[in-house]
């Protein structure tokens, strides 16, 4: 295995992705949609958001079917380079 692909994930498997921005601003659409890019069969229901305490901020939490790190990498990538995302985890 390459170093470019080294996990200690085994694929397929449910993973969760999580990206935080500012709230009142469509980051869940966001994150569907980045997400349904690049992995077949999202489910929306999977999606939970939670307000940071002032209200300022929301994280948008995903659960999906993850089929390599190459995809997860692709996934990350996207979601970091948007102008909605502060961070992505």
């Amino acid at each position: 295995m390459t170093a470019e692909h080294a996990t200690l994930l085994t694929f397929p498997c449910r993973f969760a992705i999580k990206a935080m921005g500012p709230a009142k601003r469509g980051l869940e659409a966001v994150v569907v949609e980045i997400v349904s890019r690049h992995a077949a069969g999202v489910d929306e229901t999977a999606l939970s958001v939670r307000e940071s305490r002032g209200g300022n901020w929301i994280a948008v939490t995903l659960t999906f079917e993850a089929h390599s790190k190459p995809q997860l990498d692709a996934i990350y990538r996207e979601l970091s380079a948007h102008e909605l995302v502060a961070w992505a985890l």
